[in-house]
């Protein structure tokens, strides 16, 4: 259980009690998503990457196919138990370990990429800033990754959000808009940044791939009782009703590249 006074007004959430949503459901990232990342020549050809908070290993299963040797780290045991299956079950060998962040401890220089993917904000970045520079070989990149719906363009996805505050009234995950990610200061004693990127994205959903979706989000099934995510469930499908039977949800994306000061010795 994750308790942060700055994330849901300090209510606890624990992503392994939405393992299965998010495995089923949370996989929606376009391809344009993945082709930009191998576009900055990241996660390709024999690089070492680690992807932290890698949840159910969406980003090392999706890239894959790109060569990159991956090691995938999360704080949830049940996502990591739900990444080791899904990567097993597709013929992927990808070395996944639960421990927080802030208590990843590999040798020196040992990565030529770390990414985070929708991950970043929850770190304690005077701990984790020094870190990945200590990781990552001179010249190692940093790639932040983010995606969210916008709430204010798309009515689908205002209709749900609403429904998400009935339940959850602090959830924090609330009113998105088109931002690059904020880099906190400290990354900037360590790094430089190399590329920063917002760009907009239809995703295709049915009526139950997107309930899915929300059931799937922070402020409902990782953190509600099993009973008012029932509860949730039925209001929502019910809402869905006036919904076409396949739909695009507008989101957008927001990506980061940091590049270490670290130089050769």
């Amino acid at each position: 259980m994750i308790r942060d006074i700055r994330i849901d007004g300090g209510k606890g959430f624990d992503w392994g009690k939405a393992s299965l949503d998010y495995a089923k459901y949370r996989d929606v990232y376009p391809t344009t998503f993945f082709y930009k990342i191998v576009g900055e020549k990241l996660c390709v050809g024999e690089q070492r990457v680690l992807d932290v908070g890698t949840g159910t290993g969406v980003i090392p299963r999706n890239l894959y196919e790109y060569g990159a040797c991956f090691t995938g780290t999360d704080i949830s045991e049940g996502q990591v138990a739900m990444a080791k299956e899904l990567s097993v079950n597709g013929g992927m060998d990808i070395d996944f370990r639960c421990v927080a962040t802030e208590d990843i401890d590999f040798d020196d220089n040992s990565f030529d990429v770390i990414s985070a993917c929708q991950c970043f904000f929850y770190f304690k970045h005077d701990v984790v800033a020094p870190k990945f520079y200590r990781l990552l070989k001179p010249g190692g990149k940093l790639l932040i990754l983010y995606m969210a719906w916008l709430p204010f363009e798309d009515d689908i996805a205002a209709g749900s959000e609403k429904l998400v505050l009935k339940y959850n009234p602090k959830w924090s995950g609330k009113e998105e808009t088109r931002h690059n990610i904020h880099i906190p200061e400290k990354y900037l004693d360590y790094f430089d940044v190399r590329s920063e990127e917002v760009y907009d994205v239809l995703v295709p959903f049915t009526r139950e791939s997107w309930n899915g979706r929300m059931r799937a989000c922070r402020g409902i099934g990782a953190s509600l009782s099993e009973k008012d995510v029932e509860a949730f469930d039925e209001e929502h499908i019910e809402m869905l009703r006036n919904a076409p039977a396949e739909f695009d949800v507008l989101h957008y994306v927001g990506m980061t590249v940091l590049s270490s000061k670290k130089c050769s010795e």
